[in-house]
């Protein structure tokens, strides 16, 4: 049943899909939208196809955090992408944040209309309706 689960989050629940992924839950595929990427666990091979949506502006998680996140996934043998939108801050995808009333977060139209067309790409190449 792989084949046919994903794990999508945003911001904390970006966290959320990449600890799934992590952990061997049984996923086809996993993206994190503006998440934290690092964390404390060891990793071990990564099944889940995995996509990344990041802001290059974004202050919460800053691009060491990427790189790191970058040569885990490497390490781990992972099938991953991650696509960095320039000039996006943190939350990129939320209507409602407006630029300034809460530091290093911001909503970028652009940003989320290719996130989300990448998400929509990510999945129909990743998820397979093979297994009823």
């Amino acid at each position: 049943m792989a084949d046919r689960h994903a794990a999508i989050g945003f911001c904390f629940g970006g966290m959320a899909a990449l600890t799934l992924a992590r952990s061997g839950v049984p996923l086809a595929a996993a993206v994190s939208v503006h998440g934290t990427l690092e964390t404390k666990a060891t990793t071990g091979p990564v099944q889940p196809k995995i996509l990344v949506c990041h802001g290059a502006l974004d202050p919460h998680v800053p691009m060491t955090q990427v790189n790191a996140f970058s040569e885990e996934m490497t390490a781990a043998g992972a099938d991953w992408q991650l696509i960095v939108y320039g000039g996006a801050q943190h939350g990129f995808t939320h209507r409602d944040a407006v630029a300034g009333s809460t530091p290093g977060v911001a909503y970028d139209e652009r940003a989320d209309t290719r996130s989300f067309d990448a998400i929509t790409r990510f999945l129909a190449e990743t998820m397979t309706a093979s297994t009823p």
